[in-house]
This record gives C-alpha cells, structure tokens and sequence, in this order.
C-alpha cells in the first residue's frame, strides 16, 4: 500500500497564523487566524489540535514547509524555530518559502503584489505574475517605498495583504527551496535588526 504523503505548513510572518495540514495534495486541517501578537502562545495548540483531528503525531509526517519571511521580526523567529525544532527531532525534509509568496497565492489576479506593512509609508513586497496558477517572480522580495514600487508597475495588480494560501500552488509553481541542513535554516529578515544597528554604531 502506498505511503500517503504528509506535509505540514507554517506561517507566522503576519499578524495571521497560518497552519496546514496537507496529506496527498489536499488540505486536511488548517488554522488561518489572526492573532494579537500571540503566535508564540497559540502555534503549538492549534498544531497539535490539526494532528490530533487527523490522528497523526509529528513523527508521522514527511515534511514541513516554512515561511521564513520577510515580515515581522518576532513572528518569523516564532515559525522558523518551531520548524527547526520539529524538523531536526523527527530527521524529515524541511523546505522553505517567502512568506510573501504564500500570500500572493490566496489572489487569483494575473499580476499581484503581495506586501507587509514595513511602516513609514514602507512594506516588504514583490511583483508576481500568476498564470493558470502557476506563480512567477517578476520583481524579488524587497523593502521599498510602497507609493514608488506600485508606480513602477505597468500593469493592473492586486495589491494584497492577506488571504488563505493556497500551498498546492505553491508547490506547482516551484517556490519551494529544500533547507539542506536544518541548522542553517535562517529568517528572511530583509533589514538589520535592532540589535545589529545598535552593534554597528
């Protein structure tokens, strides 16, 4: 009998947690909540309560999708800890994915930019061109003026901020990096931290 292929997906870049469960290319469990800075409170019940619903402990899946970023300092060390944490106990494949691409997916537009507030008239954002499902990067992620990176753009877009992923898109299009080494696994910050600053002053 074939193994049935299980795949857990975490997102905790935004304000909203996203957890998904796919076994066999179709979406068994998912959480996609917003929170109130909370993803470190409410990640591990929700991820048990998904397994439990389908009797399955972290043992029995195959691999973990992570979105490392870029987004929220706080919210992107909050998932890329928790899929090392589960990734090097349990010894199976970790791949990860730009928390923007994950948003860009819930549109069903030609050309979208999926972006995160970054303040100050600034956001992490993208331009990606989706055609019958498949996404494409026509811009990389980046930090930039939003009014500047919208004017450059020469086509009608969606400007999106959230929405429920779609991880079987993801997956077709190709926007999965396999992580070789789970020890290496590292947020995409986009910009230097606090802390960085203040080290370089």
């Amino acid at each position: 009998m074939k193994k049935l292929s299980k795949i857990l997906i975490i997102d905790t870049a935004t304000k909203f947690i996203y957890l998904s469960l796919v076994i066999d290319g179709i979406e068994k469990q998912c959480v996609y909540q917003e929170g109130i800075n909370n993803h470190s409170v409410t990640i591990i019940p929700n991820l048990e309560d998904m397994l439990n619903k389908e009797n399955l402990s972290l043992r029995d899946l195959d691999e973990i999708i992570i979105g490392v970023g870029p987004g929220s300092y706080t919210g992107v060390r909050i998932g890329v800890t928790v899929a090392k944490m589960i990734g090097y106990l349990n010894h199976f494949k970790v791949s990860q994915v730009s928390s923007l691409a994950l948003i860009a997916s819930a549109s069903d537009k030609e050309y979208i930019i999926p972006n995160i507030d970054a303040r100050r008239g600034n956001a992490f954002m993208a331009l990606i061109k989706q055609k019958n499902g498949i996404l494409e990067y026509i811009k990389p992620d980046c930090l930039e003026n939003i009014d500047i990176f919208k004017a450059a753009c020469e086509h009608e877009f969606d400007f999106i901020s959230e929405g429920m992923p779609n991880v079987n898109k993801i997956i077709a299009s190709g926007l999965l990096e396999e992580v070789k080494n789970v020890h290496e696994l590292k947020p995409n910050y986009l910009r230097i931290t606090e802390a960085e600053r203040n080290k370089q002053k």
